[in-house]
Order: C-alpha cells, then structure tokens, then sequence
C-alpha cells in the first residue's frame, strides 16, 4: 500500500492534485482542507495517502496532515459513507468543528454539509461518538486565529473548565457545540462556559 507521495505538484483543484514523481503523474483526491494547504504548481509537495483497491481500478486520497487522514479512514468505515461522501465532509468541516459535532452528537451540523443527509449524518454520530476524543482534537495546533481552527483552544479550555466543574464529556461537548451555534463570535473561553450553561 502507498503511505505517501512525495514528488513536484504539477496540477491543484480544490478536489484533486497530481503529484509527478520518478517520472510519473499521481491524481490523488483531495478535500479542500488539504488544497488551501498545498504549495504552488512546481514546488516539492508531499501527501499523506490512503489506497483504494477495487476489482475496477485503484483510487488515491491524499491529506496534508495525519489527522485529517485519520478522520477520512474513521467516516469511509461508517455504513453509507463513501470516500466521495467522507471527502465532502472533510472539505465542508475543520478536524475540531467535525469532532466536536460527531462526540456532542450533532447531526444537524453534520447534515449542514452539502451532500450529508439527515440519516448519514445521524450514523456518523453513532458509530465514531467513541473513536473520537474532542478535546484531543482540538488541542491541535490552531492555524489562523478567528479561523474554526483558530477558536480551538478556546473550545477546548471551555470543554476542560466544564468537565472541572464536574460535567461529563458528552453533556460538555453537546452544550459548547450549542452554545457555538447560537453565539458563532463568542470572544473566550469564560464566556463560552458560561452561554453553554445557559443554553438549552
């Protein structure tokens, strides 16, 4: 199986990227976390890489970072979700909003993504609700501040400060994802806490 390419990016569009090495074109499928991250056309790029093999072809996923890889292998094993349907979440959520949404069992902010049913979306929040460790998520270097990523920490202090005052995990991140929904330019942690506790 290919971990990873390494080679010259000689093509990008927000879906797909072909990486030329030792002398051959890789297409490699991308969500368009990982194109917002790739260098320009001619420069060196390496992507993470998930191999499928079909009696009807082979297909390359490529990723810019090992978390987003892990996501993608985490949905395309929930029932109904195909790498089509996992690139399109991955493209239309950060790692921490996704995680975040999947351990407070919010369908409808999964289902908000285009081409996510209300079903899929319910499945998804099931079946990965114990594979995936929110907070852990995000604790991940933030890129942009103001940015989904950039709020991250914030997040994660008020899911800690939470759990300090003795609220479990899934009542913490349920609350902090509602309170999110209803407040999109909450300033900090603290007053992110205290509109979680509010909210209904």
């Amino acid at each position: 199986m290919i971990a990873y390419i390494r080679g010259i990016l000689a093509e990008k569009n927000p879906g797909m990227a072909v990486v030329e090495a030792a002398g051959l074109g890789y297409e490699v499928f991308i969500p368009v976390s990982t194109y917002d991250r790739l260098p320009r056309c001619g420069e060196e790029a390496k992507l993470l890489v998930w191999h499928l093999v079909r009696e009807d072809g082979e297909t390359l996923f490529g990723f810019a970072t090992p978390q987003e890889r892990d996501m993608f292998q985490k949905l395309v094993q929930v029932s109904g979700v195909g790498p089509k349907i996992a690139l399109a979440i991955l493209s239309g959520s950060s790692i921490p909003e996704l995680s975040l949404a999947i351990a407070g069992g919010n369908a409808k902010r999964i289902s908000a993504i285009k081409g996510v049913g209300k079903k899929t979306a319910e499945k998804i929040c099931v079946e990965l609700k114990d594979k995936v460790n929110a907070v852990e998520a995000l604790a991940a270097p933030s890129r942009t501040p103001g940015t989904a990523d950039g709020r991250a920490p914030m997040i994660r202090d008020a899911i800690l400060a939470l759990g300090q005052l003795g609220f479990g995990e899934e009542f913490s991140n349920s609350k902090v994802t509602k309170a999110l929904e209803s407040n999109p330019d909450v300033p900090d942690a603290q007053t992110l806490v205290k509109l979680a506790l509010a909210a209904k």
